[in-house]
């Protein structure tokens, strides 16, 4: 795999890391939340690894595909805690 295609892949990923992170202060503060919040810290540590793993092109379209799904299903929770500031991300 060429350099410039291992860092589409990276930033594709990183971007999908980022989305999920940025939502932690919310999901804080919902019930469900706190069973997600240990989970970050495996994300923050990836994320931080992400120069030492191989990925390919089909490893991060199920990521995407996850992250996507992720959001989904926190679109009503999230709309209860700031109606206004969450509605989910869309990838691509």
């Amino acid at each position: 795999m060429d350099e410039k295609n291992t860092i589409n892949l990276t930033a594709r990923i990183t971007s999908c890391l980022q989305t999920i992170l940025e939502l932690e202060p919310d999901l804080e503060r919902l019930r469900l939340g706190s069973a997600l919040i240990k989970e970050f810290k495996v994300l923050k540590s990836f994320l931080t690894k992400l120069d030492q793993i191989n990925l390919d092109e089909e490893d991060v379209l199920r990521i995407e595909t996850a992250t996507e799904n992720f959001l989904q299903e926190l679109r009503t929770p999230l709309s209860l805690v700031q109606p206004d500031r969450h509605k989910p991300h869309t990838l691509q």
